[in-house]
Order: C-alpha cells, then sequence, then structure tokens
C-alpha cells in the first residue's frame, strides 16, 4: 500500500499494482536496504559462503563446523595474520607459512563492499601475495563494523586508520566458486572457494 494511502486513508479503488512502475519511479525515491543486506544478498550471488554470527562461541562453532564438512582438522592452513592462530587456539591449528603445504588460507580482510558484495584486501592479510598464489579454499573472519558502501568508502577507510603507513597489494576478491561451477569455466580465474564468518560487534 502507498505510503500516502496509509497516513492519508484510500480515496481510491484503484490498486497499488494498477499503477505504472515507471509513474511511481519519477516521483518516489529508489527504496535503498540497508548495506548489511545488499552485502549478504550481494555476496551470496557472487558464490560466497556466509555464516552470521552473535558472538565469538558462535563463530568457533562455524569455524569447527566448515572444517568438519571439508575434513580439514588435520590439514595444514596458511596464515599471514597470527592473531587469528590465537583467536581459534582452541582448535590447535597446523598452521605454515608455505602455501604449496597448506589447504586452506585463514585470513581477515579491510572492508566488505556492499554494492558488490566483494571483499576489500590489502598486503595487511596478504602481503604482497597474488590472489592467484593463494589457496583454492579461504576462510575469512570479519566483523559488522566493517562494512562500507562502495570501494571508494572502503579506500578512505583504510587511508583514515594507516596513517602512519598506508598497506599495498589493495585489492578485492569478487568471484568465489560454487558446486556448480566447472573447471573449464574457472580455469584461470582466481576464484576462490570462500567461506565468510561474520561476527556481529555493533
Amino acid at each position: 500500500m502507498s505510503l500516502f494511502r496509509k497516513l492519508f486513508g484510500k480515496k481510491s479503488n484503484e490498486s497499488e499494482e494498477q499503477i505504472p512502475n515507471q509513474e511511481r519511479g519519477k516521483y518516489m525515491p529508489e527504496i535503498k536496504l540497508p548495506a548489511d543486506e545488499r552485502f549478504t544478498i550481494n555476496f551470496k550471488a557472487n558464490g560466497g559462503k556466509f555464516l552470521y554470527c552473535e558472538n565469538m562461541a558462535e563463530v568457533k562453532e562455524s569455524f569447527n563446523a566448515i572444517l568438519g564438512e571439508n575434513q580439514w582438522h588435520n590439514d595444514k592452513v596458511f596464515v599471514i595474520d597470527e592473531r587469528l592462530l590465537d583467536l581459534f587456539k582452541d582448535f590447535k591449528l597446523n598452521s605454515t607459512t608455505k602455501i604449496s603445504e597448506s589447504k586452506y588460507f585463514l585470513s581477515t580482510c579491510e572492508y566488505l563492499i556492499s554494492d558488490d558484495g566483494s571483499l576489500l584486501i590489502s598486503s595487511n592479510q596478504i602481503a604482497e601475495k597474488k590472489l592467484k598464489e593463494l589457496p583454492e579454499h579461504f576462510i575469512i573472519y570479519a566483523t559488522t563494523s566493517q562494512f562500507a558502501e562502495n570501494i571508494g568508502e572502503g579506500l578512505k577507510g583504510i587511508k583514515a586508520k594507516s596513517k602512519s603507513k598506508i598497506p599495498t597489494n589493495i585489492t578485492t576478491i569478487k568471484h568465489f566458486k560454487t558446486a556448480d561451477d566447472k573447471d573449464f569455466l574457472t580455469y584461470g580465474s582466481s576464484a576462490k572457494n570462500l567461506y565468510l564468518l561474520l561476527l556481529e560487534d555493533l
């Protein structure tokens, strides 16, 4: 029902469905979903796997489920940010600094970009490595305070919080592998099988 009809009562028998969309578009502002909803929709459309967690207990439960689903409990994990080893110390992760030995990559990100469902990352997460050099499987830990409307806003955020030294190798991860992907479709690309553990911190 139209907002004006809600406020002033229904004056006509004409239903909302009978009002042409183009007429509504001329006079009414575009309805924009909140940043978190837009990110979720776009991220899933890109093929990412999304796990929302209200607290750290749920983060660890979801992390354990990912390891179990993929049988990664005893596999080596590539980690650059050693704070994650402390965060997930209960799992006694078998970490390595050699990509060739690892089964999956555990990392954080800079920002979650709502407009296209991508993850903004930098040398803080991947050092100077290229995406295609990293393992096929990613587990990314992030928080709801890391949402940014677009890449420009994310870049401003990186600059603002990195006044002493701005990180290099800034890029986005946007295309993710799904169960329907065929090898010939992803050949030569840097598409990743990506899980996002998102902690509510606002």
